[in-house]
């Protein structure tokens, strides 16, 4: 087959930065590239229109049209236009583009179209308890529409994304992946005791303002213990400060925080070998559609202590394979956090497991198979 993703990001030197949706859709063209089928990747809001092939994945792309007022409809007709030529030169058999801000809305492509769930400008607003911008919800909305079938990388964000939009149409559920042989357990970087490690970006929803209070707590029980945090520092959405770690600081304890240390952005080869040295993972998000972060500190054997909400529970199995907990429950979470601090059997206990549900739920191999055998259904229907 030939998979055209059509995504706003992705992870490479030549595309500027790259959240979840790209390290999602790089991770998925390496496992349908491996399984033998051809890859495109259109990526769209780019400096400059480029074509070039990498690792055996052809990429495009795409500068945004200016022109006020009609910029988002010309770049539409502009990308349908490449998509439905690579289309007649029988070079491209399926299209899946993400849910975010509804880029198919306006995009009428002569093969199916198929729409993944990450999250939506709508549905984390939702999950923000924040109000959409009515022009995003409705473009998302007119895109999930039309597209030719829906895919979710979880059953919980398809079911509020079902709700918030009024669909009756279902999902197929295929989650996130990642490269289970690149993020295995590097056994020759000692664990440095007592280290606690956050990584993604430093913003409200994602728990930041909640670390600095568990951790607090966490000091308390343990003289030791150490932060470590990693990501981007985003700016605060409902206070519009412009620093998220600047509105973190003062929530630490004065003695808590002599123990923290922030590094911002790192590279990605960076971040393995902090999750590989670390004792414990820490998610406290209140917002996401299916985690990679957290799929990768499993695949490395971490223990981890992760929120509660909604989706967790489809990528953790709470006391099995790692811990759940409210993060506004400072207490509660940051017990957990030192059980595991404490307790070395047990976290090599969930490190097992947890790399055990990655290999068999969440590896290329798996999610690959599941998407081919999806888009060659869909196909042939149509």
């Amino acid at each position: 087959m030939k998979i055209a993703f059509l995504t706003p990001e992705f992870p490479h030197p030549k595309m500027g930065s790259s959240g979840g949706i790209g390290t999602s859709v790089l991770n998925l063209s390496k496992g349908l590239t491996q399984a033998g089928h051809q890859v495109l990747v259109l990526v769209y809001g780019q400096k400059e229109d480029e074509i070039f092939v990498e690792n055996e994945i052809t990429y495009y792309k795409v500068k945004n049209i200016k022109l006020k007022g009609f910029s988002r409809l010309l770049t539409q007709k502009k990308i349908e236009k490449l998509i439905n030529n690579l289309i007649e030169n029988h070079q491209l058999d399926i299209v899946e583009a993400p849910d975010w801000t509804g880029i198919t809305s306006n995009i009428k492509p002569k093969c199916p179209v198929v729409i993944r769930l990450n999250g939506s400008d709508t549905y984390f607003c939702h999950l923000d308890n924040r109000p959409v911008k009515f022009l995003n919800k409705f473009q998302e909305k007119l895109a999930l529409q039309n597209a030719t079938a829906l895919l979710s990388v979880s059953q919980y964000t398809a079911d509020v994304t079902k709700q918030l939009f009024s669909l009756k149409r279902n999902f197929e559920i295929i989650p996130n992946s990642i490269d289970i042989d690149k993020f295995s357990n590097d056994n020759s970087l000692a664990v440095k005791e007592n280290t606690i490690l956050y990584f993604g970006t430093l913003i409200r929803k994602k728990g930041s303002l909640e670390l600095p209070l568990i951790f607090n707590e966490v000091y308390k029980h343990n003289k030791q213990a150490k932060l470590i945090m990693i990501g981007r520092d985003a700016s605060d959405i409902i206070t519009k400060n412009g620093s998220t770690w600047k509105m973190m600081q003062p929530l630490f304890d004065p003695e808590a925080i002599e123990n923290v240390t922030y590094l911002g952005s790192v590279s990605y080869e960076k971040i393995k070998e902090f999750i590989s040295a670390s004792t414990v993972c820490v998610f406290p998000t209140f917002a996401e559609a299916l985690p990679v972060s957290w799929i990768e500190a499993m695949a490395m054997q971490k223990a981890i202590v992760a929120s509660n909400i909604g989706w967790a529970t489809e990528v953790i199995d709470d006391t099995v394979n790692g811990f759940l907990v409210n993060p506004k429950d400072h207490e509660d979470y940051a017990q957990k956090i030192v059980q595991l601090l404490e307790n070395e059997t047990l976290r090599n206990q969930f490190g097992i497991e947890a790399r055990n549900k990655v290999v068999q739920k969440f590896s290329i191999e798996v999610v690959a198979k599941k998407s081919t055998d999806f888009y060659r259904n869909i196909i042939n229907k149509n």
